[in-house]
């Protein structure tokens, strides 16, 4: 039988869901230089942010490829290029990292792999596609105690997904956590779906005790738009969401205005916002220490829910992280500042990293969705701890929450 002769033409492309690139040359596959389209111009931050990337490269079954990320000095993040890997895949399901190298001076990362299939796909992290979403909540819908809300649609008419897990009641208490506010922080979504396997487990006992005393409310992707758009930090109309919940509006940021409409009707006694760190190698929480109702028994609680965490899993810890926000000068356009604010309840901003964690490192994968989906379901545990003081009254509650029922930082702000 004779050999099938390989193509020779070529090709780089981005058209489909969540990809990102524009191919600047690719005649000399030693040479391909190609860019990042960046996001809308963001007027809170006064910036077109760009970081991820994802694209597709056929005709190159056994050829060295060199490809140039010639703007990558311009990113959002140029310092988070250090010891990064870019990830590569043959069947869009098993990502593995490539050999990745940063030239500072000449602000270029230059990716070599040579691929063994006709098709191979880069991205900056493993995708988390909007088929992949769809087939996350219709997969979770058909569990016992769940009910799914669209909220409102996006600006591109997209649903907003709220899965609601558990049972309204009197005494229950209110626990929030959304994912995706900045859409390419994709290991948030592969966070979720560990944790929604993990609650909807009749078998899991923390997923049983949780429930007889609380209602649990997931976004799993905040940012439907910007997933699909191939963003790294925006919406469709160029909005940071993490930056729009002081007064979000239908108009630039309806993703958060519905969102915060449900939560003011249902309560809220514990918020978790879970996003993406391109810079830090670890897994770290951020917690409201700057806002102003911030006190003493809110510091013990979330000293609590660190302890637990760090017990539940070595895949967390509590030495890396943001600078801590002095009293009273927390950023309330914040997600978990702003809710910290709202219900006078413990909340959180919980990061992974792009790279890897430095205490647990897998130099074939990096940080991964599999290791991000067990992180996922890791986070039951210190929500448990928490919950005996949880279920206790807590002075200066929401109207609706009652109805329903300190790290080594870095000089890196939160995002």
């Amino acid at each position: 039988m004779e050999p099938v002769s390989a193509p020779t033409r070529l090709c780089v492309n981005a058209c489909f869901d969540s990809g990102n690139i524009v191919c600047k040359s690719a005649a000399d596959p030693n040479i391909v230089q190609l860019e990042i389209r960046p996001d809308p111009f963001c007027k809170h931050d006064n910036t077109s942010h760009f970081q991820w990337f994802h694209f597709r490269i056929t005709g190159a079954r056994n050829v060295p490829l060199t490809l140039k990320l010639v703007n990558a000095g311009k990113a959002s993040f140029p310092v988070a290029w250090t010891g990064y890997k870019a990830c590569a895949s043959y069947d869009t399901e098993t990502f593995f990292r490539v050999p990745t190298s940063w030239d500072p001076k000449a602000g270029v990362i230059t990716i070599k792999h040579t691929p063994e299939q006709d098709a191979t796909w880069f991205a900056y992290f493993t995708p988390y596609t909007l088929p992949r979403h769809q087939a996350l909540i219709a997969a979770t819908q058909l569990k016992p105690q769940v009910r799914l809300e669209a909220i409102g649609p996006s600006l591109d008419g997209r649903d907003v997904d709220l899965l609601h897990i558990g049972n309204a009641g009197p005494n229950r208490r209110q626990v929030w956590i959304v994912a995706r506010q900045h859409p390419g922080e994709a290991m948030a979504e592969w966070f979720m779906e560990g944790l929604l396997e993990c609650m909807t487990n009749e078998h899991n006992a923390f997923a049983v005790r949780l429930l007889q005393h609380a209602q649990f409310h997931v976004v799993p992707n905040m940012n439907p738009d910007g997933s699909y758009r191939g963003h790294l930090r925006t919406n469709a109309s160029g909005a940071n969401l993490n930056r729009e919940w002081k007064t979000p509006t239908l108009e630039r940021s309806p993703e958060v205005f519905h969102v915060m409409r449900r939560m003011d009707e249902l309560g809220c006694d514990l918020f978790l916002d879970i996003h993406g760190d391109e810079e830090i190698a670890a897994n770290f929480l951020a917690g409201s220490e700057g806002v102003p109702s911030y006190n003493e028994p809110m510091a013990a609680l979330a000293k609590t829910f660190l302890r637990g965490f760090e017990r539940a899993t070595p895949d967390f810890q509590a030495k890396l992280g943001y600078e801590v926000d002095k009293p009273g000068e927390a950023d309330m356009t914040i997600a978990s500042n702003a809710v910290a604010e709202r219900f006078k309840c413990l909340s959180f901003t919980l990061e992974m990293p792009f790279k890897d964690t430095q205490d647990c490192q897998d130099s074939v994968h990096g940080w991964n969705p599999e290791r991000a989906k067990n992180f996922g379901a890791s986070i039951l545990a210190p929500i448990y701890e928490c919950l005996p003081d949880l279920l206790k009254p807590r002075e200066g509650a929401s109207a609706a929450s009652a109805a329903n029922g300190t790290a080594k930082a870095t000089k890196r702000q939160k995002r």
